[in-house]
C-alpha cells in the first residue's frame, strides 16, 4: 500500500509524501466531537463552531490564495502548518464555548493557507517533469500515506481519549510541526517560478478567477461537486460520532468502550479510504471520472437515506461516506487542476474551496438545529435525501464531467 518510491520520483514528491504523512488529523478525529460535548457545548453550538470554521473559509480563502502565489505555494504551506500546530495546542486547553469560537477562525486560517497552495504546488512539480496528468495518482498515493499513518493514529486518539479528551489534540500538534521541517527542506517549483505569479495583482487574479468559473466544463461541476457534495460530506464529518454513540450500543457494545471503538471504526475508515486513494490513478483509467462522480453522489444520498430508516445499517453508510470522500476530493482536484493554468492555480483553488464552504455555512446551521430537536440520525437521513434529489436535478440539467474529445476513452 506504500507509493512506489522508485529512482524517477523527485525530491519534491517524496517530500510530498512525507509532508502528507505529518497531517495527523486522525488522532483528534475520533473523539473531536464527543469532546466538544464534554465541555458543555450543545449540537447548535457545534454548528455555530463549524460555520464559523466555514465563514472564515469564505472570506480568507481567496486572500490567503493570492497570498499563496504571490509568496509561493511551499511559505503558504509552513504559515499555515505552523498555525494549526498552535492552535491544536491551544484547542486542548480551551475550557469555554467563546475560546473554542476565536480558535476555530484560528484553524480555519490555517487551513485556508494550505487549501489551495497544497494541491498547486504538488500539480506545478508534476509539471516541473511533464507528467500533470499524473495529479490524481500522485495525490491519490499521498493521501494514502496519511491515510495509513492515520490508521494508527485513529486506534491511538481513540484510547488517549479514553484518559483524556484533550490529550489527543497535543499529540495530532506535535505531529503536524514535523510538517515544518519538511517543506524547510524543498525549494518552489520551476514552473511556479517561471509564471511570475508573484507580481500578480489582486484585480487581475480575481479576473483569472472569474474566467475559469465561466467556463463550462466547470461551472455545472462546481455546483455538483463543491457544492453540493461537499455540504452534505461536512454534516456526515460532524455528526458520525454521535450517531455512531447512539447506534453501537444496539450491536451490544457498552458505553466504556465507546471511544476505543471510535478509534477503531476511523482507523478501519483510513484503511479503506487508503485503498482508494492508492489506486486513484487506476480509477481515471478504469472507472473514468465522470462514470464516479456520477454514481458515488447517488449511492451517498441513497445510503444515508436507508440509514434513518433502519438505524442498523449507520455503521457501514458511515464507513463508506467518510472512506470515499478524500478519493473524490482528489479526483476533484485532477478535474479542476487540468482546467486551468499554472498562473493562479492557488487562487482558483482556493476559491473553489470558498464557494463550498459558504454553501455549507446553512447545512450546518440546520443540522444543528434538527439534531437538537430530534437527532443527528434524522439530520443524516434529510441530507441524504437532498444529495439524491439535487444530484439528479444536477444532472438533468447538464453532466458536470466533461471530457476532452481526445480523452473520452479514457476517462469515461
Amino acid at each position: 500500500m506504500s507509493p512506489e518510491l522508485d529512482a524517477r520520483s523527485s525530491p519534491q514528491i517524496l517530500a510530498y509524501y512525507a509532508y502528507k504523512a505529518t497531517k495527523a488529523v486522525e488522532f483528534y478525529r475520533p473523539v473531536m466531537y464527543l469532546y466538544f460535548l464534554s465541555q458543555g457545548l450543545s449540537f447548535a453550538q457545534i454548528a455555530i463552531l463549524e460555520s464559523l470554521y466555514n465563514l472564515t473559509t469564505v472570506f480568507g480563502e481567496v486572500p490567503t490564495g493570492y497570498v499563496g502565489d504571490r509568496i509561493g505555494r511551499r511559505n503558504s504551506l509552513l504559515v499555515g502548518t505552523g498555525l494549526i500546530s498552535g492552535t491544536l495546542v491551544a484547542i486542548g486547553f480551551a475550557g469555554s464555548f467563546a475560546a473554542l469560537a476565536i480558535l476555530y477562525v484560528c484553524w480555519s486560517m490555517g487551513y485556508n493557507f494550505r487549501s489551495g497552495s497544497e494541491d498547486a504546488w504538488l500539480y506545478d512539480a508534476l509539471t516541473d517533469e511533464r507528467s500533470g496528468d499524473e495529479f490524481a495518482r500522485v495525490r491519490g498515493r499521498g493521501e494514502s500515506v496519511a491515510l495509513l499513518v492515520g490508521v494508527g493514529a485513529s486506534i491511538i486518539g481513540g484510547y488517549l481519549g479514553g484518559v483524556d479528551l484533550s490529550y489527543p489534540f497535543f499529540v495530532a500538534a506535535g505531529v503536524t510541526s514535523l510538517g515544518l521541517f519538511v517543506l524547510l527542506a524543498v525549494d518552489e517549483s520551476e514552473t511556479y517560478e517561471r509564471t511570475r505569479a508573484d507580481r500578480l495583482g489582486f484585480g487581475e487574479t480575481l479576473g483569472i478567477v472569474r474566467k475559469t468559473a465561466s467556463k463550462r466544463e466547470i461551472r455545472s461541476f462546481v455546483l455538483y461537486y463543491f457544492v453540493l457534495f461537499s455540504a452534505v460530506s461536512y454534516l456526515v464529518f460532524i455528526f458520525l460520532q454521535p450517531v455512531f454513540e447512539a447506534v453501537i450500543p444496539q450491536y451490544g457494545v457498552s458505553e466504556r468502550q465507546i471511544e476505543p471503538l471510535l478509534g477503531w471504526f476511523y482507523a478501519a475508515i483510513s484503511l479503506v479510504a487508503a485503498g482508494l486513494s492508492y489506486n486513484a490513478g487506476w480509477i481515471v483509467e478504469r472507472v473514468g471520472l465522470r462514470r464516479w462522480f456520477v454514481v458515488i453522489p447517488l449511492a451517498l444520498g441513497a445510503s444515508l437515506a436507508a440509514m434513518y430508516v433502519v438505524p442498523l445499517l449507520a455503521i457501514p453508510v458511515l464507513l463508506f461516506a467518510r472512506s470515499v470522500g478524500e478519493t473524490t476530493r482528489t479526483l476533484a482536484g485532477q478535474y479542476v487542476n487540468d482546467r486551468i493554468e499554472s498562473l493562479g492555480r492557488a487562487t482558483v483553488l482556493s476559491a473553489m474551496a470558498m464557494v463550498s464552504g459558504l454553501t455549507v455555512v446553512p447545512f450546518q446551521l440546520g443540522g444543528g438545529a434538527l439534531s437538537d430537536a430530534a437527532s443527528p440520525l434524522l439530520t443524516l437521513g434529510v441530507a441524504g435525501g437532498v444529495l439524491f434529489a439535487g444530484s439528479l436535478a444536477i444532472l438533468a440539467w447538464e453532466m458536470p464531467v466533461r471530457t476532452p474529445a481526445s480523452s473520452d476513452n479514457a476517462v469515461e
